[in-house]
């Protein structure tokens, strides 16, 4: 069989050429100054655009040296770094100081680029430049404008940050920076936010404008430091990417400005004047619970007597009627008398529930007892959670309930020749739940007398070697009125922790934590 004729190989189509007067005059006619030297850099040609911007026509300029334009003022060198490159056969860009034929200084951003002839060696420059003087003009106003508002923002007293919608902080002053350093936190911005507006980051990405808010007041508690009070207010704001993709959007992207003013010493100026009021209420509270105490513990036992007493007279009732009568004419009284004294109790205060900041009343309770830890020797580990939420309560039963367990501590420790004596108060927000531990390095608690520590009236002061104080059954109380929980743990110090809970819990039964996990 012959054989397949071998496949065409496919038709090569013409390339267009352009001819040589297109190229002159697209060359001619652009909005781009250029001009064609000698290696020498005298001008062999010269465009519209070139005359436009220099003044000088085609036939003023052609066969001058391009230095023609130089105003002499151009450092020697950049001129030196230019011949480099071009000597090397690179081209070069940048801005030069020229003059034109009417005396005016415009500066010229330049690329020129060697022509290499079949040989290798150079035979043209290939040089294009525009008048970049307003934009010059342009970037040294916004660079001065930049600089005086950098000054302006970094003298203010209060810390300026702003955020992109991503929580980034992309513009601060110094003062925000004081309070990075000063406050310990990863992001101060961040710390406050999610304190004054919880889920932020979704309403700023979302809604922008209902992050807006004014003074409102949050504080910061540090462990080695006093507290800071701010005063921050956030304003929704656009802010326009500097991303190429960006450039058609007409909208730019929400982001939210924080002024933030510390007002600590004018809080501290209020808390001055708060704590000794509050003091004598303290001391007329613990009075009265003091009282309350005494007289309940009284009726307690005289209940007992009197019980036995009635089922005496029911036995008596059968053998001698007439002294059972008696008797129970005299119980009778008795305990006429004793709802008589029940009538006398002070009754506890009725406080209204309000959002209380835990470590806030710590504080307070650390200030009133200050006199009382100096007298005997102790020293304060003072462990806050920077910020803790809220917790609705009553603050005065509260600060009796933190009051109580700090005396108790202090009372453990206050014993002849003891020597280690270190009180450690801690806040912390562990699975969503309040957490405060108070920790001393007292004899601590046997385990025997954990589980009967908040019986009514228990006490161990006098026992040997140990000790607990009394005030934990009312204790157990308010934490209880408040939804919390409380329990007795070893210290890792080696005395005595115990550990209250205010928040959500879940299958809890009993006085301790879950689990008994430390904190």
């Amino acid at each position: 069989m012959p054989s397949a004729p071998p496949p065409r190989a496919p038709a090569v189509r013409p390339q267009p050429e352009l001819p040589p007067e297109a190229f002159r005059q697209a060359v001619d006619q652009a909005d781009l100054a250029i001009s064609i030297t000698d290696p020498e850099a005298r001008i062999l040609f010269a465009n519209e655009s070139f005359s436009r911007v220099t003044g000088y026509s085609a036939d003023e300029i052609v066969g001058q040296n391009e230095s023609t334009l130089s105003n002499q003022t151009t450092p020697d060198g950049i001129y030196r770094a230019l011949w480099r490159e071009l000597s090397a056969q690179r081209p070069w860009s940048g801005r030069l100081l020229n003059r034109r034929k009417n005396g005016d200084l415009y500066l010229a951003e330049l690329t020129i680029s060697p022509v290499v002839g079949a040989r290798g060696s150079t035979t043209h420059f290939l040089g294009m430049h525009r008048d970049v003087t307003e934009l010059h003009r342009l970037e040294r106003l916004v660079g001065n404008q930049k600089k005086l508002i950098e000054s302006v923002v970094d003298a203010a007293p209060m810390a300026l940050a702003l955020l992109d919608q991503n929580g980034r902080a992309v513009l601060d002053n110094q003062e925000y920076k004081k309070l990075l350093t000063d406050l310990r936190v990863k992001e101060p911005a961040h710390t406050l936010l999610d304190s004054l507006l919880p889920g932020w980051r979704q309403t700023l990405a979302g809604a922008p404008e209902t992050c807006a808010f004014t003074g409102r007041e949050a504080r910061v508690d540090r462990p080695a430091g006093r507290a800071r009070w701010l005063s921050v207010s956030a304003s929704p704001i656009e802010v326009h990417s500097d991303c190429a993709d960006s450039y058609f959007c007409k909208g730019g992207q929400p982001g939210l400005l924080l002024v933030i003013s510390d007002i600590t010493e004018l809080r501290d100026e209020q808390e001055r004047a708060r704590a000794a009021g509050l003091q004598a209420v303290l001391a007329d509270e613990e009075r009265a619970a003091e009282i309350r105490e005494g007289l309940s513990a009284a009726i307690f036992r005289l209940e007992e007597p009197m019980n036995i007493m009635a089922a005496a007279a029911s036995v008596l009732q059968r053998r001698d009627p007439a002294s059972a009568g008696v008797l129970q004419r005299a119980l009778a009284a008795s305990r006429e008398h004793l709802d008589a004294l029940r009538q006398v109790i002070p009754q506890s205060p009725r406080e209204p529930v309000v959002h209380a900041n835990i470590n806030e009343i710590l504080r307070d309770v650390l200030e009133i007892g200050t006199p009382r830890l100096l007298a005997a020797g102790i020293v304060v580990d003072w462990r806050p959670a920077a910020i803790l939420p809220p917790v609705a309560g009553r603050p005065l039963q509260l600060r009796l309930l933190f009051k109580a367990l700090v005396d108790n501590a202090v009372e453990a420790m206050n014993v002849t020749g003891w020597k280690r004596r270190e009180l450690r108060l801690s806040s912390a927000v562990e699975r969503g739940r309040v957490v405060v531990a108070v920790a001393d390095t007292g004899p601590g608690i046997p385990p025997e007398w954990r589980h009967k520590a908040f019986e009514p009236f228990f006490t161990a002061k006098n026992a040997a070697g140990h000790h607990i104080g009394t005030g934990l059954s009312r204790a157990q109380q308010v934490v209880a009125d408040h939804g919390g929980f409380i329990g007795l743990q070893e210290s890792p110090g080696g005395g005595c922790m115990v550990v209250v809970e205010f928040g959500q819990f879940r299958g809890q039964t009993g006085q301790g934590r879950p689990g008994g996990d430390p904190i």
